[in-house]
């Protein structure tokens, strides 16, 4: 190892901004962990804490023990645990809640009274900043300056609005895909990645929007996931349509099982036979290619 490479490892690992501890926190209103520096606190699952954020304290609840920082290159400089929280933090975040909830109300009177074709997701108010952050969506653009003008007039502090994909509205209200389970983007998934139909295709399934949708109403997250696995899969098996020979004469395949390697086959007689790759091999291997 280079020895200045070496010795910028050590002073990373003896640095105050890389600690040796970390345990996950839970932010309220979210389902995605984050990573803290525990500062010494002796904490345990189910305790609700202040944590330092790049939006100010925020409340929080520790979802798992602390654990040993290894990757200290990538959680160097990590949010910090200010304090356990009090009755005082309580009651702060229980009128910020409350703030929020009367933000909606009125925000959603507005939009109807304005006739504004926009549709709203969520607020969140700052306490620190005096300001509420008005999460929507919309297809265009929309004129929301005289919303802006009466929320500003009757909350009396600063507006500010922000749109959102569908994505992005599906990630912050959550919820539970057709899985069962909690949504993908609200949970664990660090960021958006591109998910095409073609995923969906070297999958072998059913180009039924219905099925391959999330809540969001776009292609389902999970398809990139196993994506790599299918297409190795697929790489063997002869396309559908396409002429191959059998054990028991030439054939036209009509169907593929990709995870059981299965291969329908409707025979010249009109039979239709079912085949694992590894029978078909050899026959297949005989063939011609333009076949």
């Amino acid at each position: 190892m280079n020895p200045a490479s070496k010795e910028k490892d050590n002073e990373l690992e003896s640095s105050p901004e890389a600690p040796r501890f970390i345990l996950g926190v839970r932010l309220r209103g979210s389902n995605k962990s984050v990573r803290c520096n525990p500062v010494g606190f002796n904490l345990r699952v189910g305790m609700t804490v202040m944590v330092d954020t790049e939006d100010g304290p925020h409340l929080a609840t520790v979802a798992s023990n602390k654990i040993i920082n290894f990757n200290k290159v990538h959680c160097s400089n990590p949010p910090k645990i200010l304090r356990v929280a009090n009755e005082k933090d309580l009651t702060v975040d229980e009128e910020k809640q409350k703030r929020e909830r009367t933000a909606t109300a009125l925000c959603l009177d507005v939009i109807a009274r304005l006739k504004l074709r926009m549709n709203l997701s969520h607020v969140v108010f700052f306490s620190e900043m005096n300001k509420s952050i008005f999460y929507f969506s919309a297809e265009g653009r929309v004129d929301f300056r005289e919303l802006v003008k009466q929320l500003a007039s009757q909350l009396k502090h600063r507006i500010e609005m922000r749109q959102l994909g569908v994505r992005d509205i599906a990630k912050a209200l959550t919820g539970y895909g057709m899985c069962g389970q909690s949504l993908c983007c609200s949970t664990f998934l660090p960021k958006f990645s591109p998910v095409t139909i073609r995923m969906a295709k070297d999958q072998g399934l059913a180009l039924n929007p219905g099925k391959i949708s999330g809540v969001c109403g776009r292609l389902m997250c999970c398809l990139q996931y196993e994506h790599e696995t299918y297409r190795e899969m697929i790489k063997e098996l002869p396309k559908v349509g396409k002429t191959i020979t059998t054990p028991d004469g030439p054939g036209r395949v009509i169907h593929n099982d990709i995870l059981k390697q299965m291969i329908t086959v409707r025979l010249d007689a009109d039979y239709i036979m079912y085949y694992h790759l590894n029978e078909l091999k050899d026959s297949m291997s005989e063939q011609p290619k333009s076949s």
